[in-house]
Parts: C-alpha cells; sequence; structure tokens
C-alpha cells in the first residue's frame, strides 16, 4: 500500500487511525483470534474473522503500529525448564522519592527472575513475581541480590502452592459493550 500520509479507509468504511476510529469488530476479532494463536497464518487469521488476506494483513498491521499488539512469544512451561518456585514479593521501599524509586525500578528490572512487577497500593510499594528453581534458590536470590538493590528497605514472600490459572488472554467483551472504540 502507498503511503500517502492521509487516514486509511478501513473495509467497514471507518477512517482508520482518528481520535474517533477507534477498535471496530473486524480489529476485536483479530485480538481475540491472535490471543488464542498467535501463530496463524494470516489466511487462517483473515478466514476466522471474515475478511479477505490484504485488509486483514493491513489491519494487524495497524494494530502492531498503534501498540496495541506490542508483541509475539512463546508460552513455556517454567516447571518445564526447572523453574519450580514461583512467588509473589512485596518490596518495601527504604524512601519513596522519585531518584530512589527509580533507582530501585532499574535494579528490578535487570533481575531475570522478575517476571513482573507492579507498583501498588496498600503495604508495600512493589509487587513482584519471581521464579527460581527450588526454595534454596530463591532464599539465596533474596540474600545475594535484591537485598543489595539500593532503596530495599525489606520484604515480605508468598510462595505459590499451584496455578489455578496463568496466561489468561486479556478480555475484550467491555469493547464490544462499548460500541467497538477502545
Amino acid at each position: 500500500m502507498k503511503e500517502t500520509g492521509l487516514p486509511e479507509i478501513s473495509d467497514s468504511g471507518k477512517t482508520r487511525g482518528s481520535a474517533e476510529g477507534g477498535l471496530d469488530r473486524y480489529d476485536i476479532a483479530i485480538l481475540a483470534e491472535l490471543q488464542r494463536d498467535a501463530r496463524l497464518s494470516n489466511a487462517e487469521l483473515a478466514s476466522r474473522i471474515g475478511l479477505s488476506a490484504a485488509p486483514t494483513w493491513r489491519r494487524v498491521k495497524w494494530l502492531e503500529d498503534e501498540g496495541y499488539i506490542t508483541g509475539y512469544r512463546a508460552e513455556i512451561d517454567r516447571r518445564k525448564i526447572g523453574l519450580g518456585v514461583l512467588a509473589f514479593v512485596r518490596v518495601d521501599a527504604e524512601r519513596n522519592n522519585a531518584e530512589a524509586t527509580r533507582a530501585l525500578e532499574d535494579g528490578l528490572r535487570a533481575m531475570p527472575e522478575v517476571v513482573s512487577c507492579h507498583y501498588i497500593s496498600g503495604t508495600g510499594t512493589f509487587e513482584l513475581q519471581v521464579v527460581t528453581t527450588d526454595l534454596d534458590a530463591y532464599s539465596r536470590w533474596a540474600r545475594d541480590t535484591l537485598f543489595k538493590v539500593p532503596n530495599v528497605k525489606d520484604m515480605h514472600t508468598s510462595f505459590s502452592l499451584g496455578e489455578v490459572k496463568a496466561g489468561a488472554a486479556w478480555p475484550l467483551s467491555h469493547l464490544m459493550h462499548s460500541g467497538g472504540r477502545a
């Protein structure tokens, strides 16, 4: 498709890329299908959502360019690769100012064992999900790595005793009920 600098007109007639454009039913269907199986060929995806291949490809490209789709990755069973411990770690910061918080964030981002990190309300500053091979490895990681990061005051750990649900797709039904606008 030739770049003209003008907004793209979608197959449904909606102007793509405009503020009022939002997501339509085809965009939502693409997101739902790719969450279920990101390895779908463009032809199979098009068939599933009811469009031809070319507009489906353009829509996927637009969803990527606009940041709705941020990547594609394989889901790996952590236990199969030897990561038997999943810990939920609440970290309390020593100081809560911008510079100290940034230093702590940078330290947490650099740790491959930290697979998820969130600012939280209530007690604590951050909630982490941490994976290690076993309890001894977790203990070493906490003592030798986490407590050496600047601004860590304290931590509280809970261990997963079993996963009930993990790796779920994001719910999209609210997009349909809001008239398809994101």
